[in-house]
């Protein structure tokens, strides 16, 4: 019987994923792959859609009932936090219009609690790839921006206003949980997911020049370079292991997200 999984078409994911959806690991099921960016699978983990899934940290508080958080394939790590970017260093918030990826996604959490004493005007859900050219050119006071934003955004001529993950890490002084993989109840036996896709990281790692094709006709123009700034980023120990850091980084962000009531209550450890 073959598995559904949901990821971005990101370098990281593709990465990550090569050797799962390829059937290159013996004895997994054949997995039926979908692409979509994760404001989409917040979304659709939460209709059940999938049997694996990547999902925001943040949208764990509406997903828990169903899905089980695994402890392997997903995106967590320092240096790597969303940017708040604008044309220029005075802009402020408060009055403004701000595009997001997604209203459940850990960049808008992270957005809302460092924000906390700010109030923009109006918080509009846009396209990722849409974000740093609308404020370019206007249609947006400032814009809250992730994954190899960082590496391309000078190219827009934006400057940024905050590194939320250099808060996050200066005030917690835990890594900054971004995309987690989820397991649908009664669907995927949990340690067994794990399994495979640790199987797929480390395959991933041994011999990079296997996935070369595949992360790039997903990377949507990415140059090769950002691919593997991107990747570096983002594909870490805790990819391979949340680990107790990487479980404390989560708790810790819906811990006070629930206390600021910006998400129901959901404990991790």
């Amino acid at each position: 019987m073959a598995l559904s999984l949901a990821v971005s078409p990101c370098p990281n994911d593709t990465f990550v994923f090569h050797a799962l959806v390829h059937g290159l690991i013996p004895g997994t099921p054949e997995v039926n792959l979908t692409f979509a960016d994760v404001d989409v699978t917040n979304t659709a983990a939460e209709r059940g859609e999938f049997d694996l899934v990547k999902v925001s940290y943040a949208a764990l508080p509406w997903l828990l009932d169903d899905y089980e958080l695994l402890p392997a394939g997903g995106a967590l790590g320092r240096g790597c936090g969303p940017l708040v970017l604008a044309r220029s260093a005075g802009q402020e918030l408060t009055g403004a219009t701000v595009a997001v990826p997604g209203d459940r996604t850990t960049a808008y959490l992270l957005f809302r609690l460092w924000a906390a004493d700010q109030r923009p005007a109006k918080i509009e859900v846009v396209p990722f790839d849409r974000i740093m050219p609308g404020v370019a050119d206007g249609t947006y006071d400032a814009g809250l921006v992730i994954h190899e934003a960082r590496f391309t955004y000078q190219r827009y001529g934006l400057v940024a206003l905050a590194d939320l993950g250099e808060w996050w890490e200066a005030d917690t002084g835990l890594p900054i949980p971004l995309g987690a993989i989820l397991a649908k109840r009664g669907s995927a036996d949990p340690a067994e997911a794990t399994e495979w896709i640790r199987k797929s990281v480390s395959m991933a790692w041994a011999n990079p020049a296997a996935s070369h094709d595949f992360v790039l006709a997903n990377a949507q123009e990415m140059e090769p370079e950002v691919v593997q700034q991107h990747i570096d980023l983002y594909v870490n120990e805790f990819t391979l292991d949340l680990g107790r850091d990487g479980l404390a980084a989560a708790d810790a962000l819906l811990q006070r997200s629930a206390a600021a009531g910006l998400t129901p209550e959901v404990k991790l450890s």
